[in-house]
Formats: structure tokens, C-alpha cells, sequence
């Protein structure tokens, strides 16, 4: 089975336009999981436009499944994780003021800098994936620093998936095999959805875990979150 973990930043977004604590992320990470979510991932950035700093501790104690708190490993952000110490700590290769995740490690050339984090934070007991881009060398060089996953970026495959499916996802399954060869643990997210999630999850053999957000919550204000969730999760069977 793959697991779905709902990436809460959005909820957070809508928050923070208005301040106050409407809608209470607190309750709706507490909700997902109630309504089948088997994890739930934030994204606490430089200037918090959404998660912010102080809900990652909150969460921690409330989150019953999987904890992923994902980010560049600044040192104010891996002082955080250390503190908080999720089940999961996603690394990514972000620029402070990127609007969204959208490149892969270059896990070579950052191989030094990845395995003294990756050594790091395992210390602390807190399993490492690297975000990449679908090429083995990149797979094959998270293998290398240590870290126990990588989570595929899939935001080329969702762009290209509507004009020719077969082509977005031939990188992936490429990169998947050298991943399985190489004995690392495959996630993915960013930009996957009701459309193409199914094919993606079907395609790529022993995926553990997806991370959706953006379309998930938006697919929750026509279809609401329970049932947004079951749907998420039906196409994950």
C-alpha cells in the first residue's frame, strides 16, 4: 500500500490572510487523520506564509500517524526539526524566495553537504528523504549520502500527463528501477492529483508514500475534506 500524507500548508495559507485561527490547523491535521490520512507533512518556509515556525511543535503533539516536515536545511530549520524530531524529514534544494518546490537535489555535487544532514539528523532518529529529479544518477547519488528515501518530483510528470502519460512517466520508471536496484525507498509529490495519481501510483512499483497538498485541499471545497481523502485514498488501492 502507498500512503497518503496531506500536506497542510494551504489550510495554513487561508489562516494567515486573515489572522486569527480560522480555519484551526490544528483541528483539520487531526481531522485528515481521522478521516483515513496515514501522515501529514507541513513546509515551514523563511517567512511563513504558511506554516509557520510555531505550528510545527503544535502539530507534533497531536499528529498520531506520520509526521514529514520537509524544507531546505537551513540551520534555523534543522534546529527545528531536531527539536520537534518527526518520523520524517524531507530535504529540499529551495531558494528562500521560491514560490513552491520545483527542482530536485543534484545529489552529487552536494553529496559532502547531504550526508553530514543526513548523518545528522538519523542521529536524532529521523528517517531522511531527499527530494530529486527522475534521474538514476541523482537516485543513485541519495543512496550514497545515506539517506534512507527519495521523494520524486513530479511536477513535470502532472504537466505533461494530460498531453502524453506514457511519456511523463517513462523517467519516473526508470528512476524508480535504479532506485529499487539500489535498495532506497521511493515517495513523490507536488502537483498530483485525482487525475493523475492512479496512473503514476500504478506505474511506479513499491512507492511508499505521496505528499498532496494544493489539490487536495482545493479538491475539498467541492467534494469536503472526508470524502476528499477516501477519493485520494481509492486511487492510491
Amino acid at each position: 500500500m502507498t500512503r497518503l500524507s496531506v500536506n497542510i500548508n494551504k489550510i495554513a495559507t487561508l489562516r494567515n490572510s486573515r489572522g486569527g485561527n480560522l480555519p484551526d490547523l490544528i483541528q483539520v491535521a487531526k481531522d485528515c487523520e481521522k478521516f483515513g490520512a496515514e501522515g501529514i507533512t507541513v513546509h515551514p518556509r523563511p517567512d511563513e506564509r504558511h506554516i509557520k515556525y510555531a505550528d510545527v511543535p503544535l502539530l507534533k503533539k497531536v499528529v498520531t500517524t506520520e509526521y514529514n516536515i520537509e524544507g531546505y536545511p537551513s540551520k534555523e530549520f534543522l534546529r527545528l526539526v531536531e527539536s520537534v524530531k518527526p518520523e520524517q524529514c524531507t530535504l529540499v534544494p529551495d531558494s528562500p524566495g521560491v514560490l513552491t518546490s520545483d527542482q530536485g537535489w543534484d545529489t552529487i555535487n552536494h553529496k559532502s553537504q547531504l550526508e553530514e544532514i543526513v548523518s545528522r539528523l538519523q542521529g536524532q532518529n529521523i528517517r531522511v528523504s531527499l527530494f530529486v529529479d527522475p534521474f538514476s544518477k541523482f537516485v543513485e547519488g541519495a543512496k550514497e549520502t545515506g539517506a534512507e528515501r527519495i521523494e520524486f518530483y513530479t511536477g513535470d510528470y502532472a504537466k505533461n500527463y494530460q498531453t502524453d502519460r506514457e511519456r511523463a512517466i517513462k523517467a519516473f520508471v526508470e528512476a524508480a528501477d535504479a532506485a529499487n536496484k539500489v535498495g532506497i525507498g521511493i515517495n513523490a509529490g507536488h502537483d498530483l492529483n485525482l487525475d493523475n495519481l492512479k496512473y503514476f501510483k500504478d506505474s511506479i512499483p513499491h512507492l511508499l508514500e505521496v505528499s498532496i497538498g494544493h489539490a487536495l485541499i482545493s479538491d475539498a471545497l467541492y467534494y469536503g475534506l472526508y470524502s476528499t481523502i477516501q477519493l485520494y485514498l481509492k486511487a492510491l488501492k
